[in-house]
């Protein structure tokens, strides 16, 4: 059982820097090639729109997380001196 749950911990950690270092992975329904090809039609993808690559979905809950964040927190005052 502890194996197995730090696994996962080193698993998620290994994610959280991928996601860091290289938020963009290569479309999965056109395979990075920006299109798809239909009865030799080819066309733009519609998830990528032709950029070949999409944000990873760890850098997109990272992304939320941090607007909610920034949202919810107070400005800081700022100091006068005197």
């Amino acid at each position: 059982m502890w194996l197995a749950i730090a696994a996962l911990i080193l698993w998620l950690a290994g994610y959280a820097v991928l996601c860091a270092v290289k938020p963009f992975a290569p479309c999965g329904r056109c395979k990075g090639a920006g299109y798809l090809q239909h009865f030799r039609k080819q066309r733009t993808c519609p998830r990528c729109h032709g950029d070949k690559l999409r944000l990873r979905v760890g850098r997109r809950m990272h992304n939320a997380w941090r607007r909610t964040r920034e949202a919810g927190t107070r400005p800081m005052p700022e100091r006068t001196s005197r």
